[in-house]
């Protein structure tokens, strides 16, 4: 009799069982179903474009940094990376249309180039220094000129 009552305790649990990982069959086949049915959407169409397009390896960036980025230029039929060194004034925006806007200067006048860092342009991205800043744009160094221009380093980042 105890051994009766033993066989019916696992049979028990084995249907209990059962039943569990039937119920987990069908909610994996109930998210595919809701999946494929929002990728059939505009929105979801463009939200997983834009997530292939993002790249992967990008440094964290803050503002008052001073970055390199290497920017694409074709001349003619020939393709080169230029340079470009300076300070992170601002950012915005984000995702896929991320920019950082970069000031240096260039013989005496100051240049500022707004990049998008997510662009095919955009060739590498490399941060020279991290800048110690209590603000979240820095215009007003387009004011400042000489060694007033100058952040301080940041070493904690």
């Amino acid at each position: 009799m105890a051994n009766d009552n033993k066989e019916n305790e696992s049979e028990i649990i084995n249907a209990t069982d059962t039943t569990k990982v039937i119920s987990v069959e069908n909610n994996e086949e109930k998210e595919l179903i809701s999946k494929s049915r929002n990728t059939l959407s505009s929105s979801n169409l463009i939200n997983d474009f834009e997530n292939e397009q993002l790249k992967k390896q990008l440094p964290e960036i803050y503002v008052g940094d001073t970055v390199k980025v290497g920017v694409k230029i074709t001349e003619g039929n020939k393709e080169r990376v230029q340079p470009y060194e300076g300070v992170v004034i601002a950012k915005r925006h984000g995702g896929l249309n991320q920019t950082i806007t970069v000031r240096r200067i260039f013989q005496g006048i100051g240049v500022e180039r707004v990049f998008m860092l997510h662009s095919p342009q955009v060739a590498s991205l490399k941060v020279e220094r991290r800048g110690k800043v209590r603000r979240a744009k820095l215009f007003y160094l387009r004011d400042r000129v000489g060694k007033a221009t100058r952040v301080k380093q940041r070493f904690d980042r």
